[in-house]
């Protein structure tokens, strides 16, 4: 009853503005003006009517959907949510007060769960504590389902997808005017060498990191692919070339970076090695389009760099049949859960091992909470994986989920059998899938975990709440500083966590998800956990060329 009475308070507002305007448009016509004065009167008196007209329609629509909502089984989800849209889309402000609430509810959760977890308990304790916990994680849930809601009833859902159509393709029109130069001789040109001692998922994100490069410095990016480890003919055999026009650097003379000047052809360095490392890497993001990202997006970083997986992973139309017959036959349906597990060489090398009941404990809760808000047909998971054993064990270990996967892909993911062809096929199969679930429950110390979220941001308006990782947080290898900012002062507890100000920047190691991070405070230089729900990403902005002879919409350009 409350929300209904907000509702009429709104309706009562409107038809107040109305009687006001009204009253502030017909008082001039009373005065005994010149003939000059009472025609300025009629013009006005003309247009100020056509907007009294759409401003009743508006409100006797309002009134119109009150009284169907009024009575005791009255749905507000029938009020038209245009009547309050904005053309203009939601304030910054906004955005970011509602992706706070929703990440700080989950901040308060991983610390409730942490420290009760802690306690040594009696039997009989222990069992109370659980009860407590799983109360908490109901509440938890139902917190986040209706946080969920806001975009939705919001008024700005059909501004966020068009908004987000828009700059996808002002950028993947800015990057095909710059890999399609008018003159390819004279051209400026940046040179990539895709022989990167690493799997599929590091050489695309040293793609990427050549892209951003050419980007920056309006640079047309030429991608050396032959002999490639996944296939000896080259990227152009299995994709779509990166540039239809301009593919050879011909005989100019090619300097390393860093140069010392302004060179034509510039070959670029692995990341991990490159010296003097520009500032706009990862995780910075273009100053002219953040403004709008910012609106759509809760991680603009990750989206700007899936923008640069969207122009460079183009499969060719016999790969693209291979992907599509093997999607054919895994019955797809959603609801779905991806499921992306590393094993093999990561583990004990670059990451820890996770048992499968460590991922479904997130898949288990992303069901639950879905279950608040509709009746579900079947719990079901798609599970990529290197290890063929493992979809096997977890149909056995969870009979009441549906599990999709392809235990062949698995097999060809196999150390021995992974730069082959047919593990490429595999492995863009796993890819398209994981990124087109629902949720993603990965280790994102994994670079195909964070290839799959990448993509996942391409495919949908935001992303950035649609995911859980195990380990790390987000990160582009090789990338510039991770900072957030603190937005809450805190003073130390007296032991491991540090103190700061509002305003100082941390450069943060990663979320233990425990309520805590750590990071080490730039204004004092210690290092130490941090209350994660004091501090918010630091977004880095910068003036990336803003490409003028690109129009800012297509022909297809989204309505706004």
């Amino acid at each position: 009853m409350m929300y209904l009475a907000k509702w009429k308070r709104a309706a009562i507002l409107l038809l107040f503005v109305w009687i006001v305007v009204t009253y502030l448009v017909i008082s001039p016509l009373r005065c005994n003006g010149s003939t000059d004065e009472i025609l300025e009167y009629q013009e006005r008196l003309k247009s100020f009517t056509s907007q009294l007209e759409a401003l009743k329609q508006k409100h006797n629509n309002l009134i119109a959907q009150i009284r169907r909502s009024s009575g005791l089984n009255g749905d507000l989800k029938d009020l038209d949510p245009s009547l309050f849209e904005s053309g203009q889309g939601p304030s910054e402000e906004y955005e970011n007060l509602r992706r706070r609430i929703h990440s700080n509810t989950k901040e308060i959760w991983y610390y409730i769960n942490h420290e009760l977890g802690k306690l040594e308990l009696d039997d009989r304790k222990a069992e109370q504590v659980q009860t407590i916990l799983s109360q908490v994680a109901d509440r938890k849930r139902s917190l986040l389902s209706d946080q969920q809601k806001l975009p939705e009833l919001d008024g700005y859902q059909e501004w966020r997808r068009n908004e987000a159509a828009n700059v996808s393709d002002l950028i993947q029109r800015r990057l095909k005017y710059l890999q399609n130069p008018a003159d390819c001789r004279e051209a400026r040109k940046v040179i990539c060498n895709l022989n990167k001692g690493c799997g599929f998922g590091c050489q695309l994100h040293h793609i990427v990191y050549c892209l951003i490069f050419a980007y920056a410095t309006e640079r047309t990016l030429i991608l050396n692919s032959k002999g490639w480890r996944y296939n000896s003919k080259g990227w152009d055999y299995v994709f779509h070339p990166i540039s239809d026009s301009c593919t050879t650097a011909y005989n100019d003379k090619v300097l390393q970076w860093p140069v010392r000047y302004d060179a034509k052809v510039v070959s670029l360095p692995f990341i991990d090695s490159i010296s003097q490392k520009p500032k706009f890497l990862p995780l910075a993001i273009p100053k002219d389009l953040a403004h709008r990202i910012v609106r759509f997006n809760g991680d603009p970083a990750s989206w700007w760099i899936g923008q640069m997986l969207k122009y460079i992973l183009k499969p060719r139309d016999g790969m693209r049949k291979a992907i599509n017959d093997t999607i054919s036959k895994m019955n797809f349906k959603r609801p779905i859960v991806g499921v992306h597990i590393r094993r093999t060489d990561k583990v004990g090398t670059e990451a820890a091992f996770h048992h499968i009941h460590e991922y479904m404990t997130h898949v288990k809760d992303y069901y639950d909470q879905l279950e608040l808000t509709r009746t579900l047909d079947a719990r079901r998971v798609y599970l990529a994986t290197d290890d063929a054993n493992v979809l096997a064990d977890a149909r056995t270990k969870y009979p009441s989920y549906v599990f999709h996967g392809d235990a062949s892909i698995a097999q060809t993911a196999a150390t021995h059998r992974r730069y082959t062809p047919l593990s490429l096929t595999g492995l863009l199969v796993d890819l398209h899938m994981l990124s087109s679930c629902d949720y993603l429950v990965a280790t994102f110390s994994s670079q195909v975990g964070r290839v799959a979220y990448e993509m996942m941001q391409t495919n949908r308006v935001d992303a950035s709440d649609s995911f859980f990782s195990l380990d790390d947080i987000y990160y582009f290898g090789g990338q510039n500083a991770h900072d957030r900012q603190a937005v809450m002062a805190h003073n130390t507890l007296g032991k491991e966590d540090i103190s700061f100000q509002v305003g100082d920047l941390i450069g943060v190691a990663g979320n233990h998800w425990n309520g805590y991070g750590r990071g080490t405070n730039k204004r004092t230089n210690l290092n130490g956990l941090i209350p994660w729900y004091k501090t918010a990403d630091h977004l880095v902005l910068y003036p990336f060329p803003e490409y003028k002879e690109v129009p800012l919409y297509s022909d297809t350009r989204q309505e706004l």
